[in-house]
């Protein structure tokens, strides 16, 4: 497995690349924006950690540009920004997942596997139009659509909404939704699933669809119509 470190710290890219290459990952490294979005754009690596602050070329910009450019490789923000708007900002942009420093090579790890194995999984599954309301959903190509309107999810979204439409109108404790969507072993951040969450009303409530994701008092989450 190739990773694609875009990280202006020397120090904290040496420590990466050392405990990477310990797990086997083959590490390719970049210190510079403008180089980093070159390399992205390759489409020659399994997953990219980028770093938000960089010279040349904000590590937001980048990940906006390869996402434009339709780059699906997966990539994790490291960032020491914590603020929840920037990693709504983050996620929104089409980032897989948010790791704020200071955080250790076992907590990095978890996030890659996890990120991995849902990548994985859902290319393999991910080969039906699901419908639901007034919407449809193409697994295959992330795309969200009511009518000639079309909204492109990002990877984690489209993982998200898949599950919420295979399980229309069933209340989903927040246990199930982590354990089906990030993986039963998933160490995922406080916030991530409520930021998901946000991210996919604020595209439902684009789209001016009955379609709602309610939240169930003490239960969770549920796709329903709202009449």
């Amino acid at each position: 497995m190739r990773v694609l470190i875009i990280e202006d710290d020397v120090s904290l890219t040496e420590l990466l690349c050392y405990g990477l290459e310990l797990e086997g990952f083959n590490v390719d490294v970049c210190h510079d924006g403008c180089e980093a979005l070159w390399l992205a754009n390759q489409s020659i690596h399994d997953l990219i950690l980028l770093d938000r602050m960089l010279p040349g070329m904000a590590g937001e910009e980048i990940l906006k540009q390869i996402r434009k450019n339709s780059v699906s490789t997966p990539v994790i923000f490291i960032t020491a920004i914590g603020d929840s708007n920037e990693k709504i900002n983050g996620l929104d942009l089409g980032a897989d997942d948010y790791l704020v420093k200071p955080f250790d090579m076992g907590e990095l790890m978890a996030r890659i596997r996890s990120v991995m194995r849902r990548t994985v999984n859902f290319n393999i599954n991910s080969h039906s139009t699901l419908k639901f309301g007034d919407l449809e959903f193409s697994e295959a190509e992330s795309k969200l659509m009511k009518g000639k309107n079309i909204i492109i999810l990002t990877k984690k979204e489209a993982e998200l909404l898949s599950y919420f439409f295979r399980n229309q109108d069933k209340v989903l404790s927040r246990r199930q939704i982590i354990g089906n969507v990030w993986g039963a072993d998933a160490e995922i951040e406080d916030g991530n699933l409520d930021n998901y969450i946000y991210l996919l009303r604020k595209r439902l409530a684009s789209l001016d669809t009955d379609v709602k994701i309610l939240t169930v008092h003490r239960q969770g989450y549920s796709l329903m119509l709202e009449h």
